[in-house]
Order: C-alpha cells, then structure tokens, then sequence
C-alpha cells in the first residue's frame, strides 16, 4: 500500500478501523470525564447501555463490554463450550482468520471451518459437520458461529439465520453471531436488530461499534441464558474487564441514542453501494461478493492493483486470484469514493 504519513491526514479504502472516531462519541466520553463513578460496571452509564442494549435486543439481554472483537468473541465461545468442544464457522470467518488463533489457543477450542463462495453458512454446513458425536476421537461441535455482515461483506436475512438456528439446536449446538458490523447488517436490512438475532434464535452475539465510530467499544450480548454460563467470570480470567467501565459504555450510550449506530453504518453502506456503482462498468474490473453492506470486492489486474496501492490505502484479500477488498467507513465522504473512482477509471484507461 502507499506511504503513510503519521503527520498529515490521509484517506483509504483499507479498512473501517482506520477510521477515527466519531464527533458525538468523543463529547460522550468528556461528558462522563466528571468526578467519580464505581468500577467495573456498577457505574449509572454502564446501566444506562443496559438499558439500551435491552430496548434493542429484548428485555431478557445480558450486556457484557470488552475492550474489543476478538476478546469479545474468546469470552463469548468459551460461555458456550466445554475445553473439548469445538465450532463449526466459515473458512474465512474472522475467528478464523484473523484472530491470531486467540479462539483455539486462548479458548482451547477447535474450529470446524467450511468453505464458502460468499463467506455465509448454509444449514447443510452445520448439519454436515455434526457427525461422530460422542465419538472421543473427534473434538465435539459445541456451537456454531456466524458473522453479520460476513467477512466478504454479504448479510445474512432473519430466514437465513432462523434456519441456521434451527440446525444448531436441534443438534444441540449454541448458535453464537459475531457482530463486529452488525450495525452495517441492521442498515442494510431496514428493520430492528433483534429480528434477526434474539428473534431468530440467537443465543450470544459479540456487538461491536469500533468499526462504526467509536473508539474500544465491544460486548458480549446474553440473549438466552439457558444456553450460556460463566461470561462474568470469563470476562474477568480474558483480561477483557474493564475497570474504567463508564468509558466504553459511554460509547454505546452515544451510539444507540438516536440511531447513531444507524447512520453512520447506513451511510458507510452507502458510499460502499455509490463505489460499486462507480466501477461495475468497467472492462477488467469484476465484482465478486454481493454489496449488502460496506465492502466491495473486485478482482483486478495485478498491475492496476499494484498501482493503485501507490495512490490508496487497501487490502490484496486473496494473494492467489488477485481479489481485493475495498471497505468504506462512517466518514468516507463521497469525494473520497469520486476521487477513488476517477484514479480507477484512469488505470484501467491507461491499460487498455
């Protein structure tokens, strides 16, 4: 990728996280920056996310903050197996593929990866790994594990993830949804988010709003508790705990609060949707995955790639087919999404 510069603002197509923090969020964590609050959750802010965290994913929910996606996704895993037990997710889920090995090495759990064309499970996916239980030979399925939006940037619809559910527990599974974009999912689906978690059979969701504009705001969400033990205690033996917790609820409290979470992941989906729309013309330039949310996906030629990478910020996402990801952010501005356009339109002029 081009130079960076640590002085100078710059923008990019690499990744949501390297957006910064959004205005509102900021005045939410001054805001609390006043006189003393208990530690460890038992603060007014912490509740007041409780409540909110509620209002969004029913009345039953357990509200967890981590300081961030992976913690929250190594806690939620562990309250839903036991140290033999194991979980079936896509190959190219991010539990998978980017967490450093944190779920198998610090959770001491197996994953059963599947591959997938659009980075989503199918119930046959689940169904077909649930073969030699009981067999002590085999690491036994314990949970299945999705995340919405997927990493190829595809949204699962409340039938997709009921149907799931439905596999999962009558295999006796805990069916867990990594959300580190369950915002840009909820944008995309133009209804609340409970319809497609508690009310589709989710048992825990990790909720993550770091992607989407605020600075270390992560949880474990509880949505049935017969399912899941110990998050609590997990939380604390993860280092996930924190003991200024006012601050990372705060976030939360600035971004449910008059769908914040909303807007910003809608427009972020947005500005994805206007880059897809910028380039799908174009000769030598094919879009792989569906945009349902904020990510794009394009095969390109190596060498327009390449250059483009002089220019902006983005990921090669599979080294063997040359397919790369462009991701959009709460403050990705149409110019940026113009300006990228125009320099790919170029490229692909000065090949032809």
């Amino acid at each position: 990728m081009g130079s960076q510069s640590t002085g100078a603002a710059w923008r990019g197509f690499a990744s949501d996280n390297y957006a910064g923090v959004h205005p509102e969020v900021l005045e939410a964590l001054s805001a609390v920056n006043v006189g003393h609050q208990s530690a460890y959750g038992d603060d007014v802010v912490t509740e007041q996310a409780r409540s909110l965290v509620r209002a969004h994913f029913g009345a039953d929910a357990e509200f967890f903050p981590v300081f961030n996606g992976t913690g929250a996704n190594v806690v939620a895993l562990q309250s839903v197996n036991q140290r033999w037990q194991s979980v079936i997710c896509a190959a190219s889920a991010h539990i998978h593929v980017d967490e450093g090995g944190a779920p198998e090495s610090v959770a001491g759990l197996k994953l059963w990866t599947v591959p997938t064309a659009d980075g989503k499970l199918r119930p046959d996916d689940v169904q077909g790994q649930c073969f030699d239980m009981e067999f002590v030979h085999r690491a036994q399925p314990g949970a299945v594990s999705i995340t919405q939006s997927s990493e190829m940037g595809t949204v699962y619809s409340p039938d997709e993830v009921s149907a799931l559910a439905e596999v999962a527990h009558a295999n006796n599974l805990a069916f867990h949804m990594d959300g580190a974009r369950l915002s840009n999912a909820a944008a995309s689906l133009h209804m609340p988010v409970r319809a497609f978690t508690v009310d589709a059979g989710v048992d825990l969701v990790s909720f993550g709003l770091t992607k989407n504009g605020a600075m270390a705001a992560e949880s474990v969400i509880v949505l049935n508790g017969d399912r899941v033990q110990g998050v609590d205690f997990l939380r604390k033996t993860s280092m996930q705990l924190a003991s200024k917790m006012r601050f990372l609820s705060a976030q939360f409290v600035a971004m449910l609060t008059d769908d914040l979470w909303l807007r910003s992941a809608g427009h972020a989906n947005a500005m994805a949707s206007r880059l897809h729309d910028g380039v799908a013309d174009l000769s030598g330039v094919t879009i792989t995955q569906s945009v349902d949310a904020n990510a794009v996906f394009v095969l390109l030629p190596e060498q327009i790639a390449s250059r483009l990478q002089e220019q902006f910020h983005f990921y090669t996402w599979d080294q063997a087919t040359g397919e790369v990801r462009w991701m959009c952010a709460w403050d990705t501005t149409e110019s940026d999404v113009d300006d990228f356009v125009a320099a790919v339109r170029g490229e692909i002029a000065s090949s032809a």
